[in-house]
């Protein structure tokens, strides 16, 4: 038992920081990287929020990994893509047509780590019997959030410093992407030693792709089939609304001069505000939900998440009228609205999980979580578009107002006062 302890250690912490990484260049540092490039609101939200996709359409092709190679193979496989992938864009972001070619090369990395999820997480559930898995699932969840704190925070101050030490911002984004390419290659060749070989690793043998096929859409079907489909899809879709406008905005608001209605920060202390004590206030108010739904049911929470969630979302309508703020003020505020954020988010992952419940369990949360993909792809695209058309003052108060649709579609729930709750 302690060898297999060990062995755990060894890999668990750090195949999840290469989970989180990836995720964390393409959705948040892109962003940064292009607003520093001088790319618009509108364009940055747009082509980013497309990267959305291969997470949208992961369970289409999640069946297909099982048929070829072994989870082993394809974690290492992925690996070498997503470091090929940072060092696509290092090289391209000097260059005069670096916005194409570096979401080209972010496009690699997105479906790379897409499939990187789900070998993953299948080879997690191959390697661990059930009691591991309950006993390590805090650990990875842990070393997750420290992979997001690394890129969101340390990368992106990385950065900043680099900028100021040279003064040639694409210089020092190119070289930011290749110390994060350098150190992915490095986790490639680590786990390439340590990760075991688990004897039920295997492709199947026994399955052809026709019959997976056939397979998915018959699960397709019955989750559509199950109670309250049409309502659990408009709660999957809209109970983040707020939240995924303010997404692609935030950091743009937070580094954007005064001159446009932003704070005027620098590229490190958005780093320390968003990247690093956001990314604690999320981690914080999503332990704290979970404690409190594991004691009184997800029914009774409910309502105090959704409140949760949408409240604090005012921290950005004051910051966005009252913009003279020392970097203290601005991180507790930032603090305080993803501490609600991850305290009512835990409300929509556990929804995720109730409406799942059956037979096919794990194809169903599969799509659940396309769903949730989509819910941020969506209204991401627009957010760019809209705040340039209405300015970031105007912006949040429109956030304010999706709040509404949040609680509308909260009030259609209908959950079993029971589920989540602590047995006795």
């Amino acid at each position: 038992m302690k060898n297999n302890t060990l062995r755990a250690w060894k890999w668990i912490p750090s195949l999840y920081i290469a989970e989180a990484l990836p995720y964390v260049a393409v959705m948040t540092v892109s962003v940064m990287m292009y607003k520093r490039l001088d790319i618009s609101n509108t364009d940055i939200a747009l082509y980013t929020s497309w990267l959305y996709l291969p997470w949208v359409i992961k369970p289409l092709w999640s069946p297909f990994v099982d048929l070829i190679k072994t989870k082993r193979w394809w974690i290492l496989t992925m690996q070498l893509l997503i470091g090929a992938g940072l060092a696509g864009v290092a090289y391209t972001i000097p260059t005069s047509y670096f916005f194409q070619t570096s979401l080209a090369f972010f496009w690699l990395m997105a479906f790379s780590s897409a499939t990187h999820d789900i070998a993953a997480d299948g080879f997690y559930m191959l390697e661990l019997n059930t009691h591991e898995q309950a006993l390590y699932v805090g650990i990875r969840s842990t070393f997750y959030r420290i992979g997001t704190i690394a890129g969101q925070g340390l990368l992106i101050m990385l950065a900043g410093t680099l900028e100021a030490y040279t003064k040639r911002i694409a210089y020092s984004w190119s070289l930011t992407f290749y110390v994060l390419a350098g150190c992915f290659l490095a986790m490639l060749i680590y786990h390439y030693f340590v990760l075991p070989h688990p004897k039920t690793d295997r492709p199947l043998k026994t399955t052809s792709a026709g019959q997976l096929a056939k397979d998915f859409f018959k699960t397709f079907i019955t989750f559509f089939q199950k109670p309250q489909a049409g309502t659990a899809i408009l709660f999957m879709l809209l109970y983040r609304l707020p939240e995924a406008l303010l997404v692609k905005i935030c950091n743009l608001f937070l580094i954007d001069p005064v001159t446009k209605g932003g704070l005027g920060l620098s590229t490190q202390e958005v780093g320390l505000v968003q990247g690093t004590v956001g990314v604690l206030g999320l981690t914080f108010g999503g332990i704290i939900g979970g404690i409190a739904v594991s004691k009184g049911g997800l029914k009774k929470w409910l309502w105090p998440m959704v409140a949760s969630l949408t409240i604090p979302d005012l921290v950005y309508v004051y910051l966005s009228y009252f913009s003279d703020h020392s970097i203290p003020v601005i991180s507790s505020l930032v603090f305080i609205e993803q501490l609600g954020y991850g305290f009512g988010f835990t409300a929509y992952m556990l929804y995720l999980i109730y409406y799942s419940r059956g037979t096919q369990q794990t194809a169903h949360y599969a799509i659940c979580t396309a769903f949730m993909a989509l819910s941020m792809m969506l209204p991401g695209m627009i957010a760019g578009w809209l705040q340039e058309a209405v300015g970031y003052k105007i912006f949040f108060l429109v956030v304010m107002l999706c709040c509404l649709i949040t609680v509308g579609v909260s009030a259609l729930l209908h959950i079993d006062p029971k589920f989540g709750k602590e047995r006795e």
